[in-house]
């Protein structure tokens, strides 16, 4: 990445400010932090883009497979380290259908496919890919599974050697990553990818070689690669991931500036394997199968690995009825942080009581945190109320607090004009005190 001077030197030092900064300079600076974009100086010449605009490129590239709102966007990452800043573009799992299997065990794979659906603190955690590997050895039997499944309308991965195959399968499928070109095919396969503007997936062992190869399939017009490491071991693939990704962001390595895949077909590691995958900068895992019992674990770890560790998941507030509430149902209230706020939902739902349960904003902080910072207080817990009219919802004028905040419980009693009640210091005991029939 070019310095802020060299970038400098290149801008047309109008100082015009249209660019929303005051000087070029400052710009520069940006531009060199990678906090905006060139396109956001409307007077940069042409010859400065062509220089910067390579020297300004993400250290890993940006590598789309499939289209609509389904598709798989991999790469374009710029930290080593998630507390840096964020991770952007998560690891995607992808079965592999045998184009040799019967129609019984292809129905049955994509069954299994389609049920990996889970819900998570408000997010939908589901699987991202399928793929075809070309067992049988004949195109035209590739082709028409490759064609089969892409009937689900999930991105594409094409697994085989042979480029006419390939170029078989592909055609009428929206940008499948290809997969995968060797050392001694990587021209021939390069050539397919291109005729068909498909990214193309490198296999080697070793770094050299797919450093190597990559720049042979760019120069056969192919920029949009993946890279896999064919690690043997879960150490060498925690050694190679890493090795790629320190060169590409650390040093701008171009040569091994892609997006990795792993193939984890055939190995009894295969679970293992993709959650080292996922904590170490995997773009692609490609599995026989998923058990709904891994796939969760796997999904979550995924999950909490690529949201942004400086920004709390958060639910919308609100008032949300629990168990068919009524107007003689009590209101309970937590915070939107998402994990405090699916805790306390499901206390409540297991209660088997109406009630009303009020989100209040703390811009994701959970209760104890978002007190001490000031951010939950009596009269924000008021304003809630007023906001969602919750008084006139719930006319039985009780309110529910944690008991973690016993002592807000006399100010937000006097502002609120509600029955304060100190609940339980933990939701696990929101159930046995609903049930009491004290409230």
């Amino acid at each position: 990445m070019a310095t802020a001077i060299e970038i400098f030197k290149h801008l047309p030092k109008k100082n015009c400010g249209k660019c929303n900064f005051p000087t070029c300079l400052a710009f520069a600076m940006q531009l060199a932090n990678q906090k905006v974009k060139l396109s956001d100086c409307p007077f940069v010449s042409e010859e400065a883009k062509a220089k910067l605009e390579a020297s300004s490129a993400p250290p890993i590239r940006l590598v789309t497979i499939g289209d609509g709102p389904k598709k798989v966007e991999l790469g374009d990452e710029t930290e080593l380290y998630r507390h840096e800043k964020k991770f952007f573009h998560p690891t995607r799992y992808a079965i592999v259908i045998s184009d040799s299997a019967s129609d019984e065990e292809v129905e049955g794979k994509l069954q299994r496919a389609r049920d990996l659906v889970f819900d998570r603190v408000g997010q939908t955690l589901a699987l991202d890919m399928l793929a075809v590997r070309n067992d049988s050895g004949d195109a035209s039997t590739f082709a028409a599974m490759a064609s089969r499944v892409a009937n689900e309308g999930l991105p594409m991965v094409l697994m085989s050697d042979r480029p006419e195959a390939l170029r078989q399968a592909a055609a009428g499928l929206t940008r499948p990553l290809l997969y995968a070109a060797t050392a001694e095919n990587v021209e021939e396969m390069a050539a397919v990818a291109k005729e068909l503007k498909c990214p193309l997936a490198l296999r080697s062992e070793d770094l050299n070689t797919l450093a190597d190869m990559a720049e042979r399939a760019r120069k056969a017009g192919v920029e949009d690669l993946m890279l896999d490491l064919a690690p043997q071991r879960a150490k060498d693939l925690v050694e190679k991931n890493t090795i790629v990704r320190k060169n590409a962001v650390k040093k701008t390595f171009r040569g091994l500036g892609y997006p990795i895949v792993l193939n984890a077909c055939g190995d009894e590691r295969a679970v293992l394997k993709a959650m080292l995958s996922t904590m170490k900068y995997g773009g692609i895992v490609l599995l026989d199968d998923l058990d709904p019992a891994h796939a969760l674990p796997l999904f979550v770890l995924r999950q909490n690995i690529y949201t942004d560790p400086q920004v709390p998941i958060q639910v919308k507030a609100g008032l949300y009825p629990v168990n068919d509430p009524r107007e003689d149902s009590p209101i309970l209230f937590t915070t939107n942080f998402s994990l405090t706020y699916y805790t306390v939902l499901a206390d409540i739902e297991k209660s088997k009581v109406p009630a009303w349960l009020l989100v209040v904003d703390t811009e994701g902080l959970s209760v104890l945190t978002a007190f001490s910072a000031g951010k939950l207080s009596a009269e924000s817990v008021v304003t809630a109320l007023e906001e969602t009219s919750a008084k006139e919802r719930s006319k039985k004028g009780t309110l529910i607090i944690p008991g973690m905040l016993s002592r807000m419980s006399g100010k937000l009693q006097e502002l609120s004009g509600l029955k304060v009640v100190v609940g339980p210091r933990e939701s696990s005991g929101i159930p046995k005190l609903l049930k009491s029939g004290q409230i």
